[in-house]
């Protein structure tokens, strides 16, 4: 066990100090104990380091709004307890934090395997909604609906206490941390760097996985080069739970024989060795997993460049959410064309681009304003945004309560009613 400066992560080793070390990376919302079925056979060949997100499994709560960070802070770890060469294996947020030192660091990394991951978690929509519903209704709603999300409806119903565990350990979890996490996956989109992945890499998934399944799996297997793609069968996202043995095997057979030699620091180069046997993954049949080559595939195409359009389009789609700026977009035409390039280029990328105002702050100011203008149309979207900026419902119900003293009573009222209607929906999780 660890104690955990700030700035790293709770950690925990098994197997001999000898051995090289292979990392094992959490999901969202789980702790180092959703690896435990695989120790006892990896431990044989190698050390493990399995580490909790913070605020999961009773690690300190310092929340972490990015991957970028949260690969800083495991390396951050790994330095203070002297490995510095490491095999990694992450599930899902555990798989991005993965990819991330892949493409930051990879010198740190001999050999990666990618499970229920994906260069992009969905839309930044998805997670922020989460987000909202958990500020306003806690982690409860999350809670009881997690074994649908990680486990086929067959294994939840055959292992009730594994599905109460599950459910008990998304509970414990400290919210704002779990927030910030979701905010994390929101903003990762490594779609245009995969080919700058340069390690032995496994990508596996379940079946059945309905959060990041084979098609995501499959994305990134054709953006990394030489990628190899493993699909087991009979589990969802959580396959590591649900079909240990399997998962356990392709992890085993992966870096037993694709472990990258580390860089000569004085060269830049790496040492001369023989190439290492693929990975001999077996047939499918009932009891072991299927593992297919993808075919060949167009790679995504590198990202245009941040000019101040690009720059207000992002900001203008992590604000409103993803299906707003589709919508107001396809409804464009000759006549209003240019009104959405102004609005991109200078309220979104100018306005709200700037350092001045954190982005909560900037919501409280639009509210007010839009009260005060009677725009209600824009106050029910921009309520929306204010919840994916951060703010509570009851941090909404207080800006419209001193728009109320300064912009009307009856234009707050009527502001009240759209802003009710809004957070209800937001808010409302689904069941």
């Amino acid at each position: 066990m660890s104690e955990t400066p700030s700035n790293t992560l709770q950690y925990r080793f098994d197997g001999p100090e000898e051995a090289p070390v292979l990392i094992l990376g959490p999901s969202l919302g789980t702790t180092w104990h959703m690896w435990d079925r695989q120790v006892p056979e990896l431990v044989k060949q190698w050390r493990i380091f399995r580490f909790d997100l913070p605020g999961h499994g009773g690690a300190p709560a310092r929340p972490s709004g990015s991957v970028t960070d949260l690969a800083a802070r495991l390396l951050a770890t790994l330095d203070a307890v002297g490995v510095r060469r490491f095999g990694y294996a992450g599930c899902a947020l555990g798989g991005a934090i993965g990819t991330e030192l892949a493409l930051r660091h990879p010198e740190r990394l001999a050999s990666l395997a990618l499970i229920a991951a994906s260069p992009r978690f969905g839309t930044a929509d998805e997670f922020r909604q989460r987000g909202v519903i958990v500020r306003t209704n806690g982690l409860d709603p999350i809670a009881r609906t997690s074994p649908e999300r990680w486990f086929t409806s067959g294994f939840a119903a055959a292992q009730p206490a594994i599905t109460e565990w599950a459910v008990q350990m998304v509970r414990t979890t400290d919210p704002g941390c779990y927030i910030a996490a979701c905010e994390s996956l929101a903003s990762f989109d490594v779609r245009g760097d995969l080919a700058r992945v340069g390690v032995p890499t496994l990508v596996l998934v379940g079946s059945d996985d309905q959060v990041t399944g084979p098609a995501e799996a499959r994305t990134l297997v054709a953006g990394i080069p030489d990628a190899r793609l493993a699909v087991v069968p009979g589990a969802s996202h959580l396959v590591p739970v649900e079909q240990p043995a399997a998962v356990t095997d392709l992890l085993v057979r992966h870096f037993s024989t694709a472990w990258q030699p580390a860089y000569d620091l004085g060269t830049g180069q790496m040492a001369i060795s023989a190439a290492p046997a693929k990975p001999v993954l077996a047939a499918p049949s009932p009891t072991n997993p299927i593992a297919e080559i993808a075919p060949p595939a167009v790679r995504p195409a590198e990202q245009g460049g941040t000019d101040q359009y690009d720059a207000g389009m992002k900001v203008r789609r992590e604000v409103l959410g993803d299906a707003h700026v589709d919508r107001a977009l396809a409804q464009a035409d000759e006549f209003s064309g240019d009104f959405q390039d102004f609005v991109t280029r200078y309220a979104w990328g100018e306005i709200w681009n700037r350092p001045g105002l954190d982005r909560r702050s900037r919501s409280c100011v639009t509210l007010t304003a839009l009260v005060a203008g009677g725009h209600l149309d824009e106050l029910a979207f921009h309520t929306r945004a204010a919840l994916r900026n951060g703010l509570t419902p009851v941090e909404i119900r207080e800006v419209l309560l001193q728009a109320a003293v300064y912009c009307g009573v009856p234009a707050a009222n009527s502001a009240f009613k759209v802003a009710q209607q809004v957070i209800r929906e937001e808010t409302t999780p689904d069941v």
